[in-house]
């Protein structure tokens, strides 16, 4: 993964910047990678510093946009590819991000990193091999390696994901010594590449997948059983569901998700906003 190291720019840190110049300072004390770090930035009438670089000062942001250095300028951080995914700052520091304005992450209540760590910790990622169905921007990666993890395989489907995660100083990077070389990131459809996968060759898995209405395939039965296929016996499983269409007709698509997985033999029962499920002793259950 291609890693950018150039200034992150909100609507926000651009006033706090320029409210610091009108003031009479010569630098400025905050940070321009999204919260991951702070440092002094020298600030005059033409622009600012960053990484020893000179950079001019931008035109007017908008909000709830993160902004990237691009030729003489800057560019939102967003790419259409038949849907608008888009890189959303927060006010937690760790961005989430969009699809057709439909946020990925939550970020109401909590932080979105925050928020990874707690489902993260419930499958107990110590010394474990560890499969990442629907990586995203790699906040539950991160986090199982930080825990220990033996190893992590990292599935995403969506090239413009991954290029968001190449700007996203927040996303782990396979290449970082701190990874150990523990992280394998994967630009492949989970639905294909876990038939792909050996019997019984991991110890956990998170399963963060889009809506049900988007990508009903990845809650499916034939796709449970493959997860328990791949999975050990006594291997964790959390999968976020949250609870969509709950208030406009009452559906329970957590109760359905753990009745699909104890079918595909797991036990399960609900977790924070989705499942957390235990893979069954015996043999693989593929059908």
């Amino acid at each position: 993964m291609t890693r950018s190291i150039g200034p992150l720019l909100t609507a926000e840190t651009l006033a706090a910047m320029q409210t610091a110049l009108a003031a009479g300072q010569l630098e400025w004390q905050g940070s321009l990678d999204l919260g991951r770090s702070s440092a002094a930035v020298p600030i005059d009438a033409d622009g600012f510093v960053f990484a020893g670089l000179r950079h001019p000062w931008p035109a007017a942001l908008k909000e709830r946009t993160v902004y990237h250095r691009v030729g003489d300028g800057f560019t939102a951080v967003q790419r259409f590819g038949g849907a608008l995914i888009k890189l959303v700052p927060t006010s937690w520091g760790a961005p989430t991000f969009e699809i057709d304005g439909i946020k990925m992450l939550p970020t109401a209540q909590v932080s979105p990193w925050e928020d990874a760590g707690r489902k993260v910790a419930l499958v107990q990622p110590s010394g474990k091999r560890i499969l990442d169905t629907c990586g995203g921007l790699g906040y539950f990666a991160a986090w199982c390696l930080a825990g220990g993890a033996a190893a992590v395989h990292s599935v995403e489907k969506n090239v413009d994901v991954l290029w968001l995660r190449g700007l996203n100083p927040w996303s782990p990077d396979p290449d970082e010594a701190s990874a150990g070389g523990r992280l394998l990131l994967e630009h492949a459809d989970i639905v294909e590449r876990i038939a792909t996968l050996p019997d019984a060759s991991f110890s956990a898995a998170l399963h963060d997948p889009p809506r049900f209405g988007i990508a009903g395939e990845l809650y499916s039965l034939s796709f449970y059983r493959e997860l328990g296929r791949v999975l050990k016996p006594g291997g964790r499983l959390f999968h976020y569901v949250g609870s969509p269409n709950a208030k406009t007709s009452g559906r329970d698509v957590p109760g359905e998700v753990i009745r699909r997985l104890q079918q595909a033999g797991f036990d399960a029962d609900r977790a924070m906003d989705g499942v957390l499920a235990t893979r069954r002793g015996g043999p693989g259950l593929r059908r």
